[in-house]
């Protein structure tokens, strides 16, 4: 391989890793989680300490991204949706940011995800979902996945009679301490990481809580 197509590649795999981390939970020595090219990626974020208490994908540190991935969806519907407002976690620089957890049983696209990331090194990597996906839900013995993101959300939009724009803040509210099955469009934000882990997978499971069909383009500078 050319040097250039040896820095793609590492693009597309680190920042899978930081997209998507799919593991075990922490502590379950019987269990692990279904082997996927996301998680393979994870292990690229090895070599720094993550924070007390974050699960371990594949027992390795899962480290979000210093530079955000801009993430909008044109339609989804959150499951279980709770918030954590001002959460500081460390990112894979070694450095912290102090973001907002959302935390939901499932993410369901409806229609259109864009994932735009760029590296420090110009290398720019786009992921492009145009129909239908998902992120967690429930495993094949009918027991609830778990989707962590961590970022700031700069829109988000619902409909009741009318479509109403930039509710960001009344979710962060009310999902602070409810709940909430709710369904959004026109979803904007700079997400350094999504993590979806399956704390029942068995060591024979085929599950996979990630369903992204779409396309990966990747630029060099």
């Amino acid at each position: 391989m050319t040097k250039r197509q040896i820095r793609s590649a590492a693009a597309v795999l680190g920042t899978l890793a930081v997209l998507v981390a799919v593991a075990a939970g922490p502590g379950s020595g019987e269990h692990a989680a279904a082997a996927t090219p996301e998680a393979a990626g994870a292990a690229l974020a090895g070599a720094v300490q993550s924070l007390p208490g974050e699960p371990l994908p594949l027992g390795m540190p899962f480290l979000p991204t210093p530079t955000p991935m801009h993430v909008t969806i044109a339609s989804m519907k959150a499951v279980g949706l709770s918030v954590k407002n001002n959460v500081t976690v460390r990112l894979s620089d070694g450095t912290t940011r102090t973001t907002t957890q959302y935390t939901f049983t499932q993410l369901a696209i409806r229609s259109n995800m864009q994932v735009a990331h760029t590296a420090p090194d110009g290398t720019s990597l786009t992921i492009s979902v145009p129909g239908t996906g998902s992120l967690g839900g429930l495993d094949q013995a009918g027991q609830p996945e778990t989707t962590m993101m961590w970022g700031d959300i700069s829109n988000l939009c619902v409909t009741v009679l009318f479509e109403i724009c930039g509710i960001q803040g009344l979710l962060n509210f009310f999902g602070s301490f409810i709940k909430l099955d709710a369904g959004a469009t026109k979803f904007a934000g700079d997400i350094y990481g999504i993590q979806t882990i399956d704390d029942h997978a068995a060591l024979d499971s085929t599950n996979n809580p990630v369903h992204l069909p779409g396309t990966i383009t990747v630029t060099s500078p």
